[in-house]
């Protein structure tokens, strides 16, 4: 399988690698926090481990580490705006639970 982005997502993050001048892609991966276990992490890339897995999605590179692969692969990652909030959205098929604020998850 794979990490995938919508067109809205590939969408801001390309507007955002534009910005920055240069970026091999993004990097989407997990940390350990939050009541329910776990956190996405997302931060741009400018040079790929050898240990990542490599996927391109519309037109965006997104790295994953292998670690984080087991926890994330099938995930959507979509963007949205509502009003003056907006980010990052994952549909994740492995999550088995969320907090109730929404910031972290457990598998």
């Amino acid at each position: 399988m794979a990490i995938t982005l919508t067109e809205v997502a590939a969408r801001h993050v390309k507007k955002h690698l534009e910005l920055r001048g240069k970026g091999l892609g993004v990097r989407v991966g997990v940390k350990t926090t939050g009541c329910s276990g776990l956190a996405y992490v997302l931060e741009f890339v400018d040079a790929v481990e050898p240990e990542d897995n490599v996927f391109e999605s519309e037109g965006v590179n997104v790295i994953v580490d292998p670690k984080s692969l087991l926890y994330i692969d099938g995930t959507l990652m979509d963007f949205k705006q509502d009003g003056l909030n907006e980010g990052f959205s994952f549909r994740n098929p492995k999550v088995k639970g969320e907090c109730g604020c929404g910031g972290s998850f457990t598998v």
